[in-house]
């Protein structure tokens, strides 16, 4: 299954290599040093959201209320530097993944105490967390010229050539994907979703690992959210909407399966790229934007299709591998019987 999944993250990476080629032959600029650097900014936000995401959906869980944290986090920054011009990032930030993890951390104690699907549980705190930031802003729009100039920077800076919220993207992850490929605590999200009656039968903690996934969820989005701030400049109630769809799209088309227990924070991330990427070349390419909504829905089917084929394939070969098992096993016993008749 490992394989398959790894041929899966390739298969994905040969489609965003051939996209960028197509483009770039049609139009050479495609492939500027601005070019790839506004990508990269564009696709770092909903890479961290994506890899918060996977966190969730290995556990066969899924958080909608992502985007709302994420506009709700982000207008806390502009807020807070408007309170305190001269906050430094450092807290600004720290603030922001705090916020964040406040709200992964409601998500899942509504989850744990109520036994509630989390589709029905995040939907909910998807429009109450809306509701709050409306309520919050009253109308108001924070403007770059509200905010400091070093956070501004932030998120526009290079370090050679490459944009500093990509590295910030990159940075988490690694650092997502090594624990959930090399630590206890990552392993035991994918038993969990893999079956999640067994993993308690097996003595995991299923509710305060659960617990654990959507708060690292949320602080990611929180963490998310100041970037966008940083990015953007500009800052109001409507930040954020509809950016869950895209992140279930990102992880999906990335190879995370959507009924849990597989897939990696990498392909996530390159998923999120790709979809980044399919937005740009086909405005380059002059494509209607219904078709760039078409081009992503076909992805989020063909993955989810690839998904049943990959998990059916896999029940065929552990069924094979069994009734072979038995069968040699039944041969032992034959074998067996026969070799205590000849001795007596």
């Amino acid at each position: 299954m490992t394989a398959l999944r790894a041929r899966r993250e390739l298969g994905v990476l040969l489609a965003l290599a051939l996209l960028v080629a197509f483009t770039a032959a049609d139009n050479s600029r495609f492939l500027s040093s601005q070019s790839i650097r506004d990508v990269l900014l564009s696709a770092s936000i909903l890479v961290v959201l994506a890899v918060g995401q996977t966190v969730v959906v290995v556990t066969r869980n899924i958080d909608l209320s992502v985007g709302s944290v994420l506009g709700l986090t982000a207008f806390a920054t502009g807020k807070l530097f408007v309170a305190a011009p001269g906050t430094p990032l450092v807290v600004a930030v720290l603030a922001g993944v705090g916020l964040g993890a406040l709200c992964g951390a409601l998500n899942g104690a509504l989850i744990a105490a109520a036994r509630v699907p989390a589709l029905v549980i995040t939907l909910g705190t998807l429009y109450v967390l809306r509701g709050v930031d409306h309520s919050w802003a009253s109308g108001e729009q924070i403007n770059a010229a509200d905010l400091p100039r070093s956070f501004l920077d932030f998120g526009t800076a290079t370090v050679l050539g490459v944009p500093v919220l990509a590295l910030v993207a990159a940075a988490v992850l690694l650092v997502v994907a090594t624990w959930l490929g090399s630590y206890r605590v990552g392993r035991e999200l994918y038993a969990i979703g893999s079956e999640p009656a067994a993993a308690r039968l097996s003595g995991i903690p299923v509710g305060a690992r659960v617990f654990l996934a959507f708060v690292v969820s949320g602080a990611l989005a929180g963490l998310a959210g100041v970037l966008h701030a940083a990015r953007y400049g500009t800052v109001d109630a409507t930040v954020g909407s509809g950016m869950e769809l895209q992140v279930v799209a990102a992880v999906v088309v990335g190879g995370v399966a959507i009924f849990g227990g597989s897939g990696t924070a990498y392909g996530a991330a390159i998923g999120a790229l790709l979809l980044t990427t399919i937005g740009s070349s086909l405005a380059v390419l002059r494509v209607d934007p219904f078709w760039q909504q078409a081009a992503v829905g076909g992805l989020i089917l063909a993955a989810i299709g690839l998904d049943r084929a990959l998990a059916a394939r896999t029940a065929r070969r552990a069924a094979a591998r069994s009734a072979a098992d038995a069968a040699a096993g039944q041969d032992a016993g034959r074998r067996g019987e026969r070799e205590a008749t000849h001795g007596s």
